[in-house]
């Protein structure tokens, strides 16, 4: 299932919104108790720059999408928007990149 995906420009969006998705909530829910309750700041340098280099992945999948497919702006904008909500991009994948 995983090389279906990968062949089009949807599924690698749809594959980095997962992975996006996950550290974001790993940079919320681990990482930043980590940094705040144990004194552990590495944990957000790590996952904080994965989770970086994710999200600008995805904006820029996001883009190359929304042009090949011609979605509207607000389709569009929502589906940016959910990038910046937890559990938001798993949402955008069951409701918009699942064509």
């Amino acid at each position: 299932m995983i090389s279906t995906l990968i062949k089009s420009a949807l599924g690698r969006l749809r594959i980095v919104a997962f992975l996006e998705g996950i550290s974001y909530l790993v940079l919320l829910g681990i990482a930043m108790p980590l940094k705040y309750i144990a004194g552990l700041p590495q944990a957000v340098r790590v996952v904080g720059m994965a989770h970086g280099v994710l999200f600008v992945l995805f904006v820029v999948l996001l883009i190359q999408v929304a042009t090949e497919r011609s979605w509207s702006f607000k389709k569009s904008l929502l589906s940016f928007i959910s990038s910046l909500v937890p559990f938001g991009t798993f949402y955008a994948d069951a409701k918009w990149f699942r064509e």
